[in-house]
C-alpha cells in the first residue's frame, strides 16, 4: 500500500515539473528568441515479484512479473526550431534565418543568444539590452576583414572618418556632335573636380573643338584643358586631339563613332597642387545628331575626406558605412557561432546560453555560409512557443497531477480501512 502511495507522490512531483515547464513556456510566449522546452517522462525501477521462466518440454515459458515504483522526469528538452519574424524597422535589430547564434561578451565570459535586439552604447559598441558586447570581426587598416581571425567587440564609431582619396584616373564619356551651327565649328565643354591626398579639390575644365570648316568637313576634335580655377583655354596649344572615322552618305560626311587609328592615349593632367592623373577619353563617340548638341559626362575616382552618415547590416553580417563623400566603407562583420548540439547549451537567463560538455565548442563563421542562417536587419525572431500545444500540455499536466493525487487518496482510504479492522 505504501508503495502505491510513493508511486503517486512521484507522479505528483513529475507532473508538477511539467506544470513548471509549461508555465515557463507560456510566460515567455513573447520573449524575443526564446526556445520552448518540453518534459520527457520515464518509469523508475520496478520490483521483480516473479522471475521469467524458460520454456521446457513439459511447460511453456513464463514472463516476469514486476511492479513499478513510480515515474520520474527523464529530461527537459529544448526545442531549437526557428521562431517567426517580427519587423521592427530598427537598423540594429537582427534576426537569424536558420542555424546559428550571436556571440556576446558579458563580464569575463562569452555567451550565445538568438535575441538580436541590439543597440549602440556611448562608445559606438554594438551591445545587447543588458550591456553585453556583440562579437565579430573588425577590418584592418586596408578595410579588409579576416573572418579566420580572433573575434572581438564590434564598434561603429559615430566620429568615423574616411581618409581622402587622391584622384588617379578620370573618364569622359558621351557623344561629340560635329554638326555646324551657323557655320561655326561645334564645341563642347565639361568640368569635374579632382582631389589630392589631402582632399583638396581642383576644378578641371575641358573644351572639345571640332576642326571642321564650312568647306572642309573634318572628324578631328581638339582637346583643351584648364586647371587654373577658371575656364581659360589656349587653343593654339591643345592638350590632345581625337580623330573619328568618317563616311560619306549622299555627299555629306557622317561620323560612325569609331576611332580612325588606335584608341587615343589617356591625357595626363597635373593639378595646381602637384597631383598627376590620367583622363581617359577613349569611350567618346562622334555620331552626328539632329540637334547639333554634344552630350558628355565625366567621372573620377578621387574623394574628399568623409564623415560617417549612416550604416547598414548585410545578410552576411557585414556592416557597411555610408560617408558624406559618397563612398562606402566596411566597418565590421557580425560573427555567427554554431554548435554540434545547440540543444545541449545551458540557459543562463537574459536569453543567453553558455557552452556545456555536451553542446560542443563554438565554431565561428559568416552568416549565410556553411549551414548558418542569413541575417535579416530590422527584424527580430519571436519565441517558438506554440500556445495551442502548451494549453493542451497544461490540461495533461493538470489531469496527471489530479489522477496521481487520487492514488494517494485511495491508498489512504484503504489504510484507514485496515486500521478500522481492529475495532
Amino acid at each position: 500500500m505504501l508503495r502505491s502511495m510513493f508511486s503517486g507522490v512521484s507522479g505528483l512531483r513529475s507532473h508538477q515539473t511539467m506544470m513548471d515547464v509549461v508555465g515557463n513556456n507560456i510566460a515567455n510566449v513573447n520573449t524575443t528568441g526564446y526556445k520552448s522546452s518540453s518534459v520527457v517522462f520515464s518509469d523508475t525501477l520496478s520490483q521483480l515479484t516473479k522471475a521469467a521462466g524458460a520454456p521446457t518440454d513439459a511447460n511453456g515459458g513464463t514472463n516476469p512479473s514486476q511492479v513499478g515504483l513510480g515515474v520520474r522526469v527523464d529530461a527537459v528538452t529544448q526545442n531549437m526550431t526557428q521562431g517567426s519574424a517580427q519587423s521592427t524597422g530598427k537598423s540594429t535589430d537582427l534576426m537569424l534565418q536558420g542555424d546559428g547564434m550571436f556571440a556576446v561578451q558579458q563580464g569575463d565570459g562569452v555567451f550565445y543568444t538568438r535575441n538580436g535586439s541590439f543597440t549602440l552604447d556611448a562608445d559606438g559598441s554594438v551591445v545587447t539590452n543588458a550591456g553585453g558586447y556583440v562579437m565579430g570581426w573588425r577590418p584592418d587598416a586596408n578595410g579588409t576583414i579576416n573572418t579566420n581571425g580572433q573575434v572581438g567587440k564590434l564598434v561603429i564609431p559615430a566620429d568615423s572618418v574616411m581618409a581622402a582619396k587622391a584622384t588617379s584616373t578620370a573618364t569622359v564619356t558621351g557623344n561629340l556632335d560635329r554638326t555646324f551651327a551657323n557655320g561655326v565649328p561645334a564645341t563642347a565643354t565639361t568640368s569635374f573636380k579632382a582631389y589630392n591626398d589631402q582632399g583638396e579639390a581642383t576644378t578641371v575644365h575641358m573644351r572639345f573643338t571640332n576642326a571642321s570648316t564650312a568647306s572642309t568637313p573634318d572628324n578631328t576634335w581638339n582637346i583643351e584643358v584648364s586647371t587654373d580655377g577658371g575656364a581659360t583655354f589656349a587653343p593654339s596649344t591643345p592638350a590632345a586631339s581625337i580623330n573619328f572615322d568618317a563616311t560619306t552618305v549622299n555627299g555629306v560626311a557622317y561620323v560612325d563613332g569609331a576611332y580612325a587609328t588606335s584608341t587615343p592615349s589617356p591625357l595626363t593632367i597635373t593639378t595646381a597642387g602637384g597631383g598627376t592623373y590620367d583622363v581617359d577619353v577613349s569611350k567618346l563617340t562622334g555620331y552626328v545628331g539632329t540637334t547639333g548638341k554634344s552630350a558628355i559626362e565625366t567621372a573620377q575616382d578621387g574623394a574628399p575626406i568623409g564623415t560617417l552618415m549612416s550604416y547598414s547590416f548585410g545578410t552576411d553580417g557585414v556592416i557597411t558605412g555610408s560617408y558624406s563623400n559618397g563612398y562606402k566603407q566596411t566597418l565590421g562583420q557580425v560573427a555567427i557561432a554554431t554548435f554540434n548540439n545547440s540543444a545541449g547549451l545551458v540557459k543562463e537567463g537574459n536569453s543567453l546560453y553558455s557552452v556545456s560538455t555536451n553542446s560542443g565548442a563554438p565554431v565561428y563563421g559568416i552568416a549565410g555560409e556553411a549551414g548558418r542562417g542569413a541575417l535579416l536587419a530590422g527584424s527580430l525572431e519571436m519565441s517558438n512557443v506554440d500556445l495551442s500545444a502548451e494549453f493542451t500540455n497544461l490540461i495533461l499536466a493538470q489531469r496527471g497531477f489530479q489522477a496521481n493525487s487520487r492514488i494517494i487518496s485511495a491508498s489512504d482510504e484503504i489504510l484507514q480501512d485496515l486500521v478500522n479492522l481492529k475495532r
